[in-house]
Order: C-alpha cells, then structure tokens, then sequence
C-alpha cells in the first residue's frame, strides 16, 4: 500500500519536481493503478502552470486523464518501454507517463504534464487557448497559461525524462526501504524468547536483547558494575533493573550525582558528618554509604570526581569502611555499588585523570548502553510509549508514516531523552488530532539530513550540473542508507555496480575519504 501523501516531502522528489519547474514550466503529479490523481491538492499553489491548474481542478478533466494515463500505461505493458509521451486531448498539451513498478507489480505512475513535445506549437498553442476558454478560463489566465507552455526539443527530451524517471524511482526506493524496516520490526516481534521489555527499559533491537540477556547473567552476582554510555541513554534505568532483579532488592536503593556537589560537600553526604565538624553541622549525619548498607549504592557521573575523592571511594569499595567527616572512628559497611558515567575512563587513566585501581575496582562487569541511533528499531516502541504515557487520558495518539521516517533520519544526540522529550512536545501541539504528523515535530527533526544542494543558483544554473548535483545526493545518501553496500545500492539505483564504483570515485564518496 502506497503512501502518496507522503512524497510531497521527501527531499529528493521536491528537488527533482523543482527542477522540471524551473526548466519547463512542468508540473508533476502521481496517479494511483487506475490511472486516479493522488496526493494533490488542486487548489494547491504547488501546481505552477496556470493551464494545468485550472484542468486539474475540472471533474471531467480529472476523469479524462484518468482514462489517458490508464491507456498510456496499457501500451507500455505491450511495448516494455520505460515512459510513454503522448496528447492529452482534453487540455491540448502533452504529458509523460512513467509506471511505477514494485515488485514486479504495477502500482501507479508519475505523470509530468503541461508541455508541447511536437515542433509544431504554432497550430497547438490557438488549440490550447481554446480549450481553456471553454473551460471557463478568462482572457487573462488563457494569455498566462499559453505564456507558460514550453517546447521540449529533442535534445533536451532525454534529461526531462530521466528526471521524471528518477522520481518514480525514488518513489520506489523509498516504499521499499520504508516496507523492509517495517518487516524488520514485525521480525523482532515475531522473534520467540525476545523480549520488548525489562523492567523500565524498552526495546527489541539486537543491542537491547544482549543488554538484557547480560542483566539476567548478573541477577545472583554481587560484583561492582560499571554503566557506560552517552547522556540520557537510560543508566539509572539499568541500575534500577540490577538492583530490584538481585539478592539485595529488599534493601535500600540509594542513588546520587557525583557532579552535583562540590568535593566538601559531596563528602558530606556521601560519608556523612560528625556534629560540630564544619559550620552549620548541628548534630551528626548518617552519609548515603551508610544509608545504602546491606544495599545497593548507584553513583552517577562517577567521571567527574576528583582525585582526592577518587582515593575515599576506593578505600569504601577495597574495605569496606569510610569515616565520617569530622570523626576519628571508620564505619563498616556492605554495599554494592554501581557506578555510571558518559566519559572515557580508560582514557581518563591514560592521561592520569582517572585513578588506574578505581577504574579496575570499578570496572568488574562493564554494560555499554547502545545510543539511540545504534538502535533504531526501537524507535516506533518507544515512540508509542512515550505518546500513551504522556496522553493524559486524551485519545490515543500514533505517528504517520512521515513523522517515523523523520524520526529514524535524525541522529539523536540526546538519545532517548531527547526522544521523550519531543514526543512529550509533539502530544501537547496536536491538540485532539490522533495523528502526530511531520510539522509537529521539532525544526531541527524535520530539517534533519536536509541539503541544499540543487537550490537557489544551481536550479537556475546549467541542467547539467543540476543533474550532477542530484546524482551524487542520491547517491551519497544511498550508500549511508545502505552502510556502502555497492551491490546493493546499484540495484536499487538500476545501474551497474561498476558504473556505480566509478560513480563513487567521480564525486569522492569513498568511505574513507568521507570519514575525514
């Protein structure tokens, strides 16, 4: 099934659907299997050829094309060629017929229409007129109309139809990506043993399965754990998890930011304080380490302590004990503690910022937590989540097509956070709408992977280059799209993998070369 509201917002289309405006004054529309305009709004100011326009807007026109489009594509089934040019009677002007084919099954087309192809538009521009006036059309749009109407010579025949071509094929590239992410998300819930889910945490990509099948190896273990991974990934999640899975879950779960405080201060309450020990210590305090005995203790951003800390931490994990600050007497404790940070600490020991034996005392059983965009999968789980959590007894609310392909095309600097954030957004900008649609989301997701590569100057510059242009953003997001697999990108394409090798070495996307 094809989205046809869709790809009046995909990138490519709008460029390659700009170009044939800028160039010839030619609209471009999509018709369904039966030859039926889709995807238009006919009042739109989108359609820029006044003529095409007003027909567009006629019921009988819409039927009339219909019924010519349906022929077109009939004759191309017989002949096997790619496009077919042809009259359309009702209007006078010609149009391009390209089917779009999925699968060996026809699906629709994309027609391109308001031109003359024939060299003899003297006799064919008074026929046009008149069509127009009979259609109701006032003197003044028949002169704007017929002003628009622009031959198409041989010589430019070729690139006119690749690029309406190009469009059908990115029609079809783009149903085929978004129809194998789809199965892939139907495949993980089909998946036996899987799991979406354990405890707060969300996800049944490859990544969350390993997470989740280490955290069942762990759950009778009593070893010091270390959580690595970027800003708002879930950590504290993870902590959650190993602790109310493990022997200690009747205990206390005691969780503290090691970047909040100061080092006094964070001694304080790490540790706890004797009465009368600093200014404003009315009487003793028990610190968190005591708070967390018998426990678990969860410190967060471990990476941000200082060395003088880093030495009172590792005497708590090696033996157990700590003194209070202001006191002469060490208090015993048994804690598991599970640390978390976002940074390096390996490469913090390596340059002498991190101490070498916490990070080993730290580091028994280490969990790196995918990134969001290491998991994109989990995306469309996530996103339903979040959008029935942050409903607030409103109706149930779901993404369209649009939204989610916006959605896996950013790149998620605040991982999941960031994506409950903008869902938490997204719920209160649609009111009472059920459907979160792509201009609810946030610019920077909807701008996210945009170029400007055939805009402004280069649309009105050489074809040629404009092409160019093209060509290597197709191809460039193409090879992302793909992880570089040559072969597979060239099918989509419908070149050779040889011809997209040289390709490849003509516009410098080499991998390699890209990376630096």
């Amino acid at each position: 099934m094809i989205n046809w509201d869709e790809f009046e917002h995909i990138h490519v289309i709008k460029k390659l659907k700009q170009i044939l405006n800028s160039w010839w004054n030619i609209d471009t529309i999509f018709t369904d299997e039966k030859g039926n305009i889709r995807g238009v709004d006919f009042g739109s100011p989108k359609l820029i050829n006044p003529a095409v326009k007003l027909f567009l807007s006629k019921d009988t026109s819409r039927d009339s094309l219909a019924h010519e489009v349906a022929k077109s594509v009939e004759d191309l089934k017989i002949s096997q060629n790619r496009y077919s040019i042809r009259k359309w009677e009702t209007a006078g002007f010609d149009m391009a017929v390209v089917p779009i084919v999925i699968d060996n099954e026809f699906m629709g087309s994309v027609v391109a229409l308001g031109f003359l192809k024939d060299d003899d538009n003297n006799q064919r521009l008074p026929e046009i007129k008149e069509r127009l006036a009979i259609f109701g059309a006032s003197s003044d749009i028949i002169s704007q109309a017929a002003s628009n109407i622009r031959y198409i010579d041989d010589k430019s025949r070729d690139h006119f139809t690749q690029l309406v071509e190009l469009v059908a094929q990115e029609i079809v590239t783009l149903h085929l990506e978004i129809t194998s992410r789809e199965n892939r998300i139907k495949e993980l819930n089909k998946e036996l043993g899987s799991r979406y889910k354990y405890d707060n945490m969300i996800g049944k990509s490859k990544p969350m399965q390993s997470l989740y099948s280490l955290l069942d190896k762990i759950r009778g273990a009593d070893s010091t754990v270390l959580i690595q991974g970027e800003n708002g990934t879930g950590k504290e999640l993870i902590a959650k998890a190993i602790h109310y899975n493990s022997l200690r879950k009747e205990k206390h779960l005691v969780i503290q930011n090691c970047s909040a405080f100061n080092d006094n201060l964070l001694e304080s309450e790490l540790f706890g304080h004797a009465k009368g020990s600093f200014t404003g210590a009315i009487k003793d305090k028990k610190g968190l380490f005591e708070i967390a005995d018998k426990g678990t203790f969860f410190l967060d951003e471990i990476g941000d302590t200082s060395p003088t800390m880093q030495v009172k931490l590792l005497r708590v994990l090696q033996e157990g004990t700590f003194t209070p600050v202001g006191s002469i007497e060490s208090k015993k404790v048994n804690v598991r503690v599970i640390a978390a940070t976002n940074k390096h600490l390996k490469e913090m020991v390596e340059k002498g910022t991190f101490r070498e034996d916490l990070y080993y005392r730290l580091n028994v059983i280490n969990i790196a937590v995918p990134a969001l965009k290491e998991r994109i999968d989990d995306i469309p789980l996530l996103t339903e989540f979040f959008l029935n959590k942050d409903s607030n007894g409103g109706p149930a609310r779901g993404l369209t097509k649009r939204a989610l392909e916006k959605l896996y095309d950013y790149h998620w600097p605040g991982n999941v956070r960031e994506l409950q954030n903008e869902m938490e957004r997204a719920v209160v900008l649609s009111g009472n709408e059920t459907k979160i649609t792509a201009d609810m989301l946030s610019p920077k997701i909807i701008n996210a992977n945009t170029k400007t590569n055939v805009q402004g100057s280069r649309v009105h510059g050489k074809l040629k280059d404009a092409l160019e242009d093209l060509e290597k953003e197709m191809i460039e997001a193409g090879l992302r799209r793909t992880g570089w697999n040559k072969s597979k990108l060239a099918k989509e394409l419908g070149i050779s993998r040889a011809g997209l090798i040289m390709k490849v070495e003509k516009y410098s996307l080499d991998k390699r070369k890209m990376a630096k």
